[in-house]
C-alpha cells in the first residue's frame, strides 16, 4: 500500500507549513497515475498523522486525470490511464500534460478555541 509513502511525505510538507500549529484539514492534488485508493489514503492518513500537529485532521483529495497533447497535430485528450497513441491522428508523439501531480494544496488550521471559552470578569 503506497499511499502510506505518500502520506509520510505529506505530513513532513504539514509539519513544516503549519510550523507548531495545529491542522483540521488537509487538501491533496494526486495525479490519476499514482493510482490513490481514496480509502487507504485516508486510514494511511490517519495512522500516520497520529502524535503530529495534523493528529486528528481530515485529508480531501483531489484527483488529477491523464491528459496529453499531440507534438504532431495539436490534439488534446483526457484518460484515466496512460495515453501512448494520440486518438486525433494515432501520433505516438503525445505529451503528459497533467497526471502525474503530488502536491500539498491547503492546509487548514485548528482555530484557537482558548480565546472564545476564556472568562472575562
Amino acid at each position: 500500500m503506497h499511499e502510506f509513502g505518500l502520506c509520510e511525505g505529506i505530513i513532513d510538507a504539514v509539519e513544516r507549513r503549519a510550523d507548531g500549529r495545529r491542522v483540521a484539514g488537509v487538501r491533496v492534488r494526486v495525479g490519476t497515475l499514482h493510482r490513490v485508493v481514496e480509502a487507504a489514503l485516508t486510514q494511511a492518513f490517519e495512522l500516520v498523522s497520529a502524535g503530529t500537529v495534523a493528529d486528528g485532521a481530515a485529508i480531501e483529495l483531489v484527483v488529477v486525470p491523464v491528459r496529453a497533447g499531440c507534438e504532431a497535430c495539436g490534439h488534446e485528450t483526457e484518460s484515466a490511464d496512460p495515453v501512448a497513441m494520440c486518438a486525433g491522428c494515432g501520433s505516438t508523439e503525445v505529451e503528459m500534460l497533467t497526471g502525474d501531480e503530488l502536491l500539498l494544496e491547503s492546509i487548514r488550521l485548528a482555530a484557537d478555541l482558548s480565546a472564545s471559552t476564556e472568562r472575562l470578569d
